[in-house]
């Protein structure tokens, strides 16, 4: 299908300028030249996007857009604002469905189960009341000076943080990522080319006075790093990786979301590739089988899930995310993911190369990973390795001591005092 390429050429007719960046293939791996003829757009083809729009439950603009088609193909003289108003709806559209996705039925498919730890079904303490015990975590009573869902993590806790990201950079870097340090203040404009919205009630992101954003995850960052450059093919596959701090404006009143489950703000280990075409689907292999090995190693119990269309949001093509069995939560928890976007980014971004062969310019494709999201990896891992007794201590996984200055076990923190809720009543 060359749809959405057909509406650019409309577009393009009325317009006598280039619109390719705000523009995404519904076909993934099309790179093709469209002919040079005006587009005829079908009602037929216009039902096909919107069967991929509501199968991937995104908000249906196609009778906005079929009606300004209309009015292009009507008018002479047609004013700016419709072609305003078609740019801004075609940036809207999502990403193209990899055709395996398209039987699931809104359900993902679980791949492979991984156990590796026998673990209690009952009993088993949550992160919450195991930090807490261990005088390592503090996350009550902090609204009136960090806000709502913050939280700290103290002593041996923070130590095992900064030992998680050591162990993920050195595994990524290790199979060849090349490490990036980014900002966490974007501009709007890379925010929504990634395909996070940065308008309406829903948005998960942090606007600033100054009219930029705080960044959501290292991947807009990187993407961003690579606006506008013209690649050559010898340089693909390109890949590079980030730690970051990540901001969310979502929460939750869920209870087995509760605590850091979802937080404002956590810190990442993002994987992010730039290829052709041809190698954006054996990339994202390489990504999943990389977390895989990351949390193999880790000795956590975890599953592998091909998600479905409604899980892909606007820029994905195909996405596997991993999900840790938490015991003490007694449910499973995303704490990884993988996704192609094609061409999606690519477009919105200018991200172009030039083929070996022929000399030809044509858009990358853009691939995303999670190495490690820091607090769901910490409650699997403290609720995995918690003692068998009274949980009065933690287990540090092996392949994390040699970052933990040799440790081995986490005990409850005495150097740091606990604070208690004082309430003062003023004697008159």
């Amino acid at each position: 299908m060359k749809l959405l390429a057909n509406v650019r050429k409309l577009l393009l007719l009325r317009r006598q300028r280039p619109m390719e960046r705000l523009m995404t293939t519904t076909q993934a791996h099309d790179t093709t030249t469209a002919a040079a003829s005006a587009p005829a757009l079908t009602s037929a083809q216009l039902d096909e996007l919107e069967r991929n729009i509501e199968l991937r439950h995104h908000k249906n603009n196609i009778p906005l857009i079929r009606k300004l088609i209309k009015a292009l193909q009507n008018g002479v003289n047609v004013d700016k604002e419709i072609h305003r108003q078609l740019e801004d709806q075609l940036e809207l559209l999502p990403n193209a469905t990899h055709p395996r996705l398209l039987s699931y039925d809104n359900q993902p498919f679980e791949l492979a189960n991984y156990k590796h730890r026998p673990l209690p079904e009952q009993g088993a303490k949550e992160f919450s009341e195991l930090a807490r015990a261990l005088n390592l975590y503090r996350m009550d009573h902090l609204g009136n000076y960090t806000g709502h869902k913050s939280y700290y993590l103290t002593g041996q806790l923070a130590m095992l943080e900064q030992a998680i990201i050591q162990y993920a950079l050195e595994s990524v870097t290790r199979q060849g990522f090349k490490l990036i340090s980014v900002p966490d203040i974007l501009p709007r404009e890379v925010i929504e080319s990634c395909g996070m919205r940065t308008e309406g009630e829903r948005t998960q992101v942090y606007k600033l006075d100054t009219g930029e954003c705080l960044s959501g995850t290292s991947e807009m960052a990187l993407a961003g790093f690579f606006a506008k450059k013209m690649l050559t093919e010898q340089q693909l596959p390109l890949k590079v990786a980030a730690v970051s701090r990540c901001y969310r404006a979502e929460t939750s009143g869920l209870h087995e979301e509760k605590g850091i489950y979802r937080v404002h703000q956590f810190t990442k280990v993002e994987m992010f590739a730039i290829t052709t075409p041809e190698q954006s689907e054996e990339m994202l292999e390489q990504f999943k089988d990389t977390e895989i090995a990351l949390f193999k190693q880790l000795g956590i119990n975890f599953r592998l899930l091909d998600m479905p269309p409604c899980e892909l949001g606007a820029p994905a093509y195909q996405k596997y995310d991993i999900e840790a069995w938490m015991p003490g939560r007694q449910m499973w928890g995303e704490i990884s993911s993988c996704s192609n976007c094609t061409d999606y980014q690519a477009k919105r971004l200018d991200i172009k190369y030039k083929r070996a062969t022929d000399g030809s310019v044509v858009h990358a494709h853009t691939l995303n990973g999670t190495a490690t999201a820091i607090p769901r990896l910490l409650i699997a891992l403290i609720e995995s390795y918690q003692s068998t007794d009274n949980g009065d201590s933690i287990t540090i996984p092996e392949v994390l001591v040699p970052f933990m200055n040799g440790q081995r076990t986490i005990t409850r923190n005495k150097r740091i005092p606990e604070t208690k809720l004082v309430k003062f009543i003023k004697s008159e």
